[in-house]
């Protein structure tokens, strides 16, 4: 129940993580920027190039307020900021998205209205839902009527709240369905990150895929990413822009291609490091170390044809190739059919019937 296939791939809490590059709106109206970021997201190995369909007018009032930090994007009016990355049509999704199909990566886009719903359908493996939109249930209705998969973001939101969209998106038509982490900050601070509710994400929602939308300003170790994949994200979402240090919108706290490459490979390090099962058990590799670096009951001194095994007698040495010492207590007081030296290795067939 916990796996949800993304594009082409099947996801589940063992899979290296399914990584989404958001570009979301940091083409700023340039086509041409736009089919770059989806070439640098391809080259830096993430799993789709996600983007955010919406017109302004549809979104926000006039008067909606900001909820970013203005020292980074000075704009106070939602409005008036979608407003200048609205530009995009249905045509152009249905460009990027064949753009997407030709270097190999899957599209998305988040759609933010009924129309963006219905022209990005026919585009999208998936859909993306924004946290913003986890109370908008005539949304969420619409969305699941698709009948495809979905990934919806937690942020701002308490689990109460999450219950409620989950069951409508169920009823109303979704089966597969992925829940992310969030937090509503731009940027997020590392301290406000949050990130061990992804392990309550799982506790209550155990049937479900579990990741991590971040917001956090990335570090050379890409260290929220890497934490958030450690604690079960399978998932993992992320801005991504060609420039860092351009001012405004979500380039000041997105990631880079040099970024997501460095955390592509250091995902790749991990999942093999985290190896394909959680029960223990010794592998294959560890058949010769077992039998070698363990002990075998050795005798500690020469003993004769008949003497019954005492304590004295025997003494654990490597390797392992003889009686275990887990057999200790049922050794001692048998006796050996023949004299041995000191230092043989105990074997079973040196050893006469207990009874005699």
């Amino acid at each position: 129940m916990n796996q949800i296939k993304l594009g082409q791939r099947v996801i589940g809490p063992r899979s290296k993580p399914y990584v989404i590059a958001e570009i979301g709106v940091n083409h700023e109206g340039s086509m041409d920027q736009a089919r770059r970021l989806i070439d640098l997201a391809k080259e830096g190995g993430a799993d789709a190039a996600k983007f955010q369909s919406y017109k302004a007018g549809t979104l926000a009032s006039r008067h909606s307020p900001s909820y970013w930090d203005t020292t980074k994007e000075p704009t106070r009016s939602q409005h008036e900021l979608f407003s200048k990355y609205d530009s995009f049509g249905p045509d152009d999704y249905v460009a990027l998205a064949g753009h997407c199909r030709q270097v190999g990566i899957d599209f998305l886009s988040t759609p933010f209205d009924d129309d963006a719903i219905e022209f990005l359908d026919p585009l999208v493996p998936f859909f993306k839902i924004a946290s913003a939109d986890l109370t908008n249930i005539p949304f969420l209705r619409k969305v699941a009527a698709k009948g495809k998969p979905v990934v919806l973001s937690t942020g701002a939101c308490t689990l109460g709240e999450i219950d409620i969209a989950v069951e409508t998106l169920v009823q109303s038509g979704t089966t597969d369905l992925a829940l992310l982490h969030c937090i509503l900050n731009y940027p997020t601070d590392n301290r406000n990150a949050h990130l061990r509710m992804i392990e309550g994400l799982k506790r209550a929602y155990p049937e479900r895929p579990i990741g991590y939308s971040d917001h956090t300003l990335p570090d050379d170790s890409m260290t929220s990413l890497v934490t958030a994949h450690l604690l079960g994200a399978s998932i993992l979402e992320k801005h991504f822009t060609h420039d860092k240090t351009l001012p405004g919108n979500d380039h000041y706290h997105a990631m880079d291609v040099h970024d997501l490459a460095r955390f592509v490979a250091l995902a790749g390090r991990i999942h093999e490091l985290l190896g394909p099962t959680d029960f223990k058990a010794p592998i294959a590799t560890e058949a010769l170390s077992r039998k070698n670096a363990r002990r075998s009951i050795v005798l500690a001194r020469d003993v004769a044809a008949g003497s019954p095994l005492t304590a004295a007698d025997l003494t654990y040495k490597r390797p392992g190739t003889g009686v275990s010492p887990l057999h200790w207590d049922e050794v001692l007081g048998r006796r050996l059919h023949h004299t041995l030296q000191a230092d043989h290795v105990l074997q079973w067939d040196d050893l006469a019937p207990s009874d005699s």
